[in-house]
Formats: C-alpha cells, structure tokens, sequence
C-alpha cells in the first residue's frame, strides 16, 4: 500500500511544497506535484497552499502518512515558518518526520558520487558547506560556516583528494572556478528533492517527534550575535 508524504522547503528567499506517493519497501518515490511559494509571504501561504494541494488531488490531511522538511540552513524567518508548519500537522496527525539539510539536497542533486563538498552562499561573504559521503551509504561527515577565503581553500583540498564540489549559486563556482577548481553548478533543490531525500531517511527510521525538530541554522541569528557582542 502507498504512502503519501507532504514535503516543504521555506528556507530561502522562494520555497516549494510537494505531494507524493511512496511505497513501502521502494526506494523511489513518484512527486505528484510541487508547488511554488514565493518568498515574503509564506506564513500567510503555505497553510492554505497544503489544504489546496491535497484537495486537488483528493486527499484530506488525514491521508499523509508522513512529513519531510528542510530544516536548513537558510532564512531565519522562513525556517521558522516551514518548520512550525510541519510540527503542528505532524503532532495532530501523530506522523513521522524527516528533517533534511539543505546542504545535503544539494549535495545529492549533482551527477558525481562518492565523496563531496556542497557549498551554499550565507550572505556577508559567508559559505555554508557540506562534507557528504554519498555512496555507498549517504552518510554527513560535517557542516559549517566558512569566510569565502576558507571555502576556496577547503574547495582546493577536496579536489585534491578526489572530492567533487557542488553548488547552485553562480557566484560561488565563479569564486572556485577563478581559483582553478572544478565545480558543478546545479539548479537550486526544491521540496521534490526534499520529499525524495526524506522517503530515504523515513525508510532508514531517521525521524524526530514535533518536539525534536529544531532549525539547522549553522549561523547565529543577528539577535544572537548582537546580544554576544553587547556582553
């Protein structure tokens, strides 16, 4: 019997929310479709976008059988909203989640395989970057924020070593290409990627209640680092 999984991404300036049908047992997963959001106004949209999703396609929220997310990095706010969305439905509905890294979106949506660093633009002349391992297991082997020059030189070791770089932000592989790095550029993942990375970490039973889920911010927030600084 299918299983239904609902699948939002609110972490950066535009988001997405996706409808599909798993089956247990399979790995693939068939995206019924997915919805843009568009940035600013998601607190007023996704809610109503999720009920109109599901009736289009005939489904109630009863229906879902379980919930993925990107829980960053990404927009504070946007974070925030996507995330409290997901809870809420999934202690209602008593659902499983599956919390996915951007970065790991990224990460598994180039061609290269094996070891690779996904990289993110955080604003400020930050990176956000992730060491994956994605076969034969897909396995985190960490994430943090590095200044451009850091990334260029964390950029130039991977290579060495055989690691593939990915990213989906043009300034980035510039940065790495003007640097004699290789990159791939990819489009930038959207909650299809998402619901088909958290069906795999739904069939592995890598899930958090409502009360776990938590942002993977990666950054401080400003009030965060303003309130450090005032110390």
């Amino acid at each position: 019997m299918s299983q239904l999984l609902l699948a939002v991404d609110t972490s950066g300036k535009n988001g997405s929310l996706a409808l599909a049908r798993a089956t247990p047992g399979q790995s693939e997963i068939d995206v019924l479709e997915i919805v843009p959001l568009a940035g600013g106004t998601f607190s007023a949209q996704l809610v109503p976008q999720i009920a109109a999703l599901l009736e289009k396609h005939g489904y109630s929220k009863s229906d879902l059988g379980g919930f993925a997310v990107a829980s960053g990095p990404g927009s504070f706010t946007g974070l925030r909203v996507g995330l409290a969305a997901i809870k809420a439905l999934a202690e209602v509905l008593h659902k499983p989640i599956a919390a996915v890294s951007l970065l790991e979106a990224v990460a598994s949506s180039g061609a290269a395989r094996g070891r690779v660093l996904a990289a993110l633009d955080a604003g400020r002349g930050d990176v956000y970057a992730g060491d994956y391992e994605l076969a034969p297991k897909l396995q985190m082997h960490g994430e943090r924020l590095l200044s451009r020059e850091e990334f260029v030189a964390e950029a130039t070791c991977a290579e060495s070593q055989g690691k593939s770089i990915v990213t989906p932000d043009a300034l980035l592989a510039q940065v790495a290409s003007a640097a004699g790095v290789p990159v791939e550029r990819i489009e930038c993942p959207n909650s299809g990627v998402i619901a088909r990375l958290g069906w795999e970490h739904l069939r592995r039973g890598e899930t958090v209640s409502p009360e776990e889920l938590e942002a993977n911010y990666i950054r401080h927030s400003d009030a965060e680092i303003f309130s450090k600084s005032a110390r």
